[in-house]
């Protein structure tokens, strides 16, 4: 793009006002998107965000305790996060002066039912607010019931690994759905309910001592709660976590659904494109391993599926495959690799059988003219498999904003936006003007 990542929103405001709007009316056919360009009308066209990563000072949450105790896994604490608990209408303002028509947030369930049994109105009425924010400047809101962190009363009784963990998460689903659900426009239950299962098969490089210190910390989070026990999604058994979000998933979309029949209910799933290499590979064991169960489940309790995608994965006869020695690595070492995510959104069409809405895409880079080459040549790709007939209903990049990614702390750099860390000074970066375009003139 040639410019800084110092760009004022005034000088982004009319950049994008240069590019005119789609006046496509009416879905295109495969054909006519094909040799257009152009993208169905209604697409949507987002950037995400979650709650404990951006609002700040969770501090009813079981990833804010574990962040706290030591020892930890975590390199550093959430803190302020990027304090979107009180910056909220800023940050709807960035999505539509990036050209956006659409904002994926989360609620937290620990700000909502704090203690369990007790429904905070207050809070409730918070995420009202941020919803009728959205619509009131065209933005459609895709809301996410539960992503990862869960309340810490929640964690010292079990958490997602006893059986009555689906029971609770349900009544949770239906307090909210009756205060917030008239405003959605979009919904899924839990964000990537298979990243563990995922993550046996990434072969990331922990250290010697994790093991210790993971248990290390989940011994301290459990005392501090005045319990034996203390288990939170990001620190479970995968195993013994499968029913039970399985069935959580599943009360929880009828709970919904219950409150609000019409509204488009669905599951976010972590995905690599899985490529097979030579004879007996491994790729589609890992499949059924780590979505196999998510796809049937969505067959019968799903109106959309979320696909989640940043890398490819090649498996052999003997498993995973390292990236290619000349490949190009993001921050947390994925290989940087767009068409993946063509790979992923046909796959979860074609094993579910539902509309797929891409939930999350982007790559951790803290060079932002990586990021500007990525999103096109994503965006490329789902235009192929909508050329193809696959009914793909949006795009949402994550992340809006530079935010805390978990055990990683503020080091992955996700956003379209920076975010000073001492002042909370958002700054678009040139790559959400990029896409920007992309989303105005709703074409590739």
């Amino acid at each position: 793009m040639g410019h800084d990542n110092s760009w004022s929103r005034r000088e982004f405001l009319a950049a994008g006002s240069s590019l005119a709007l789609s006046a496509a009316g009416g879905a295109l056919s495969a054909a006519a998107a094909e040799s257009s360009g152009r993208f169905p009308s209604g697409f949507l066209w987002g950037a995400a965000t979650a709650g404990h990563q951006v609002e700040g000072n969770d501090v009813y949450s079981d990833v804010w305790l574990l962040e706290n105790v030591t020892p930890t896994t975590f390199i550093e604490r959430a803190g302020d996060a990027c304090d979107s608990l009180d910056r909220w209408s800023e940050d709807l303002d960035l999505v539509g002066a990036i050209g956006l028509n659409c904002y994926r947030f989360s609620l937290e369930w620990s700000r909502i039912e704090p203690d369990r049994g007790f429904f905070s109105n207050a809070m409730l009425d918070h995420y009202k607010a941020i919803i009728a924010g959205c619509r009131q400047r065209g933005i459609m809101p895709v809301v996410t019931f539960n992503h990862f962190a869960a309340p810490r009363w929640f964690a010292a009784s079990g958490g997602w690994e006893v059986a009555d963990a689906a029971g609770r998460f349900a009544r949770y689903c239906e307090r909210a759905a009756r205060a917030l659900a008239d405003g959605m426009g979009y919904a899924t239950t839990l964000n990537e309910p298979n990243a563990l299962r995922l993550l046996r098969w990434l072969r990331l490089p922990f250290p010697a001592d994790y093991k210790a210190k993971l248990q290390g910390m989940l011994k301290a989070a459990a005392k501090a709660c005045g319990s034996e026990q203390f288990s939170s999604f990001i620190t479970g058994d995968p195993q013994r976590m499968l029913d039970n979000t399985l069935n959580a998933h599943i009360q929880a979309y009828a709970a919904i659904k219950a409150v609000r029949p019409d509204l488009p209910v669905g599951v976010s799933l972590a995905m690599t494109d899985d490529q097979a290499v030579g004879p007996n590979s491994k790729r589609d064991e890992k499949r059924r391993d780590v979505y196999g169960a998510w796809m049937q489940v969505s067959k019968e309790h799903a109106d959309f599926v979320g696909v989640q995608n940043y890398t490819r994965q090649l498996l052999d006869k003997n498993g995973p495959l390292p990236p290619p020695a000349n490949a190009e690595l993001g921050q947390t070492g994925d290989e940087v690799y767009p068409a993946s995510l063509e790979g992923a959104i046909r796959y979860a069409h074609e094993a579910s059988g539902k509309p797929i809405i891409v939930t999350e895409n982007g790559i951790a880079t803290a060079d932002d003219a990586v990021r500007a080459r990525y999103i096109p040549r994503a965006i490329a790709g789902v235009h192929r498999a909508v050329s193809a007939g696959i009914p793909v209903l949006g795009y949402i990049h994550w992340s809006l904003l530079d935010n805390f990614e978990w055990v990683f702390g503020y080091r992955p750099k996700l956003g379209l936006v920076a975010v000073d860390r001492d002042t909370q000074k958002r700054t678009l970066k040139p790559s959400a003007a990029v896409y920007g375009a992309i989303a105005r003139s709703n074409r590739i």
